[in-house]
């Protein structure tokens, strides 16, 4: 067996598809197809279950994965060191990010990793279902890193190092019976109309424990996948939303309250896999990052999940 044929194989494990490994290693679904039967026939036994709707490991398959995970892991590592030794350090590192990420100036921060590491390639791709869904995806061994906002618990198999944080305030409409006060306790807030992000965000998820701890009763009445438009729908007249305070500015037509009795601090932090250790590349881009946020913030430790 080589590499590459374990890269394939690895590929199609964690996409559930020929399609979609193929796309993901850059060569035709032929070339992954033809691969693999090489490798299952030197290793004697089928590896894939080929004749489900989502492409499914075989016993053997389940077996040979983690291994296949770590070899290539290992010639990653090999291949790194190598280039340190030459005084560079090159790779891929895929680094997840939110939908909402204006605490960090990520073009900001990314210009200045790659002016230290041009021979690092980032891969970014954005949360589709929220901190839930990037955790999964690291977990999944998808990414390598990812920013996050995980309140509470920090998720098994996960180590977070938090970086920032923001306090959600209680937006509602200029003309609403609250927009005369500044400030409004939680108990105050049952029966309201909220907007929200779908649960899985991190912003749902502050709102979400705040309302618990309160033991206060709070009605979800429009999802939205993107807090920035949180501001247009309140000021609408959908409903009121707790929204992170750096994201509202000067917003108009409606107004701010700070909320009382709860705690709904928004954080901020940069998450990995606890399993394994990073590469050399993803080491350097951690780096950077807590570089740049520790010039205004101290730095908090890592933490660990269970």
């Amino acid at each position: 067996m080589d590499l590459r044929q374990l890269e394939y194989f690895v590929a199609i494990a964690e996409e559930g598809s020929f399609t979609r490994a193929a796309a993901r290693v850059h060569v035709v679904q032929s070339a992954v197809s033809a691969a693999v039967k090489t490798l299952e026939r030197e290793l004697g036994t089928t590896l894939l279950d080929r004749n489900s709707k989502r492409v499914l490991l075989t016993d053997a398959g389940e077996a040979l994965l983690p291994k296949a995970r770590a070899v290539l892991d290992a010639a990653t590592e090999a291949r790194t060191a190598v280039a340190q030794v030459k005084g560079a350090i090159t790779g891929t590192v895929r680094l997840g990010t939110l939908t909402a990420m204006t605490l960090i100036d990520l073009p900001a921060l990314l210009g200045e990793f790659h002016r230290r590491h041009p021979g690092v390639l980032v891969r970014t791709s954005a949360a589709t279902s929220g901190s839930q869904g990037l955790v999964e995806r690291l977990l999944d061994r998808e990414l390598d890193l990812a920013f996050v906002s995980l309140p509470g618990e920090v998720p098994a198999g996960i180590t977070l190092d938090e970086l920032a944080c923001s306090v959600m305030d209680l937006v509602v409409p200029d003309d609403h019976p609250l927009a005369g006060r500044s400030e409004v306790a939680i108990g105050d807030l049952a029966g309201l109309d909220f907007i929200d992000s779908p649960v899985g965000y991190g912003n749902r998820a502050v709102a979400d424990r705040a309302f618990a701890a309160a033991v206060v009763p709070r009605r979800v009445t429009l999802e939205m996948s993107d807090i920035f438009t949180g501001v247009d729908y309140v000021r609408h007249g959908l409903g009121v939303a707790l929204l992170p305070n750096y994201i509202l500015g000067d917003a108009q037509g409606v107004r701010t309250l700070k909320v009382t009795g709860a705690d709904l601090r928004w954080p901020l932090g940069l998450a990995r896999p606890a399993g394994r250790a990073p590469t050399a590349a993803a080491r350097a881009l951690i780096a950077v990052v807590h570089e740049l946020f520790s010039r205004d913030t101290p730095r908090t430790p890592a933490r660990r999940g269970r």
